[in-house]
């Protein structure tokens, strides 16, 4: 089935460590089951948690964006991974004309980081979809993540798969710390935004009080976060949520979320309830 055919769903990909890409691991399989599932998107454009900007939503210019090796102290393996997809100009038009072109900054300098490959290319192995990344404007509250997805939401439609690439529990410090372990505060956090994803408790997922010390320790610098409100803002009427890869590792979380009908789910993504 084309996308032609078909409201595309929207994904939000926990992304963990670099090293997912080259080993083998139940999460990396379960990417490629599904996206091999999935119809074939006319473009994809995914928010990734690793490009931040300030005041404006930044996008990969028109052309052949570089590939981004934003990590160290991995296997060479990983630094001489290339995602040569292209970043489509009618796509990059359409995402301006959806936020505004005040809003859209169209960027050179950037490219197709590890929250972009890292997540694309275990879904699509080789095939490099026309994809256009785009970056996290912290000038926004969580509110205003919310908005964005839906302002993106018609690209559904349009054969665009909207992917968010974060983590749900996302704290290097703790991890570091934990690894192995499932610490209490982090499944129950975890679990909690499972519920608020479910229901589309969007109050649940964006406002947390000041005392609320496993948010503070999952979110942290929010930026592996903020990927999911985009993700949710994009829901629309009949919209069910799917969990796939929904493991923790410590203070890291590969949690991820398929919104769209179950009757047209791949296999291997659970529907709460």
């Amino acid at each position: 089935m084309s996308s032609a055919d078909t409201r595309l769903p929207a994904l939000f990909v926990g992304h963990g460590s670099p090293m997912t890409v080259i080993t083998d691991n139940p999460e990396r399989a379960a990417l490629a089951r599904i996206g091999s599932a999935l119809p074939r998107p006319r473009a994809v454009l995914c928010l990734t948690a690793h490009w931040e900007t300030h005041g404006k939503v930044h996008v990969t210019a028109p052309g052949h964006p570089r590939t981004i090796h934003d990590f160290r102290g991995f296997p060479q393996e990983l630094f001489d991974w290339r995602y040569p997809a292209e970043s489509p100009a009618w796509l990059v038009d359409r995402v301006a004309g959806l936020l505004g072109e005040t809003r859209i900054e169209r960027d050179t300098g950037w490219g197709y980081d590890h929250g972009t490959w890292g997540v694309l290319d275990l879904l699509f192995p080789g095939e490099y979809l026309p994809t256009v990344a785009m970056s996290l404007d912290r000038a926004m509250d969580p509110a205003g993540f919310l908005a964005l997805g839906t302002a993106l939401a018609p690209l559904r439609d349009e054969g665009v798969l909207v992917v968010g690439s974060g983590n749900v529990v996302h704290n290097l410090a703790l991890y570091r710390q934990t690894q192995g372990t499932m610490p209490e505060w982090a499944d129950a956090f975890r679990q909690r935004i499972n519920r608020a994803m479910a229901a589309d408790d969007r109050a649940a997922l964006t406002s947390f009080h000041p005392d609320d010390q496993a948010a503070a320790y999952a979110i942290n610098s929010a930026e592996h976060y903020l990927p999911l409100l985009a993700v949710a803002g994009t829901r629309l009427p009949g919209d069910e949520l799917g969990l796939f890869n929904d493991t923790l590792d410590g203070a890291l979380s590969m949690t991820s979320y398929y919104l769209g009908t179950q009757a047209e789910a791949p296999a291997g993504i659970d529907f709460p309830g």
